[in-house]
């Protein structure tokens, strides 16, 4: 049975992507960064800053695609991890993750660990709605969970430093 293909639009969530632009951040490359793992990503650029520069801007759009952000979890085959950081802070109205723009620019997706400074910044990601934890669950279901299952928050779920339980 091929895998149910989920994008957050048209689902009952909110999905708000941005990135803040600091100091000598250009703004064609961040938003390239942004449009390689959220396409549909829209929103006008401020003015190219010059150094040295004051800049504090932030890229934002409202209603973006979560589908090929997925797609780079399920080729990465990083989806345990993937559920662990976008559940992390988790509550009854949402949770917001971040993912290194760095990384973006490549195509791939990487989780900062917690309190760690990304070189390059980092895109947020803010999803709303209601039953949010059992949509994480099924955005990043694989057929190894028909063995170990997984939840949001259970005992396989990595620890503050990002080690997995289950290695130690």
């Amino acid at each position: 049975m091929p895998r149910l293909k989920l994008t957050g639009i048209d689902e009952g969530f909110s999905v708000m992507v941005s990135s803040k632009l600091l100091g000598a951040d250009e703004p064609e490359l961040v938003l390239e960064s942004i449009l390689a793992i959220f396409p549909d990503f829209t929103c006008g650029l401020p003015e190219k800053p010059e150094f040295p520069s004051e800049q504090d801007e932030t890229l934002a759009s409202d209603g973006v695609s979560l589908g090929s952000f997925l797609e780079a979890i399920h080729k990465q085959s990083i989806l345990d991890t993937a559920l662990d950081f976008m559940s992390r802070d988790l509550d009854s109205t949402g949770t917001i993750f971040h993912i290194s723009r760095q990384a973006a620019l490549a195509g791939k997706v990487s989780f900062p660990l917690p309190g760690e400074t990304m070189l390059g910044g980092v895109i947020t990601i803010e999803i709303g709605g209601e039953n949010l934890e059992d949509w994480l669950e099924a955005a990043t279901w694989h057929n190894g969970r028909d063995n170990i299952p997984r939840r949001v928050g259970d005992e396989f779920t990595m620890d503050e430093k990002g080690d997995a339980v289950t290695w130690h």
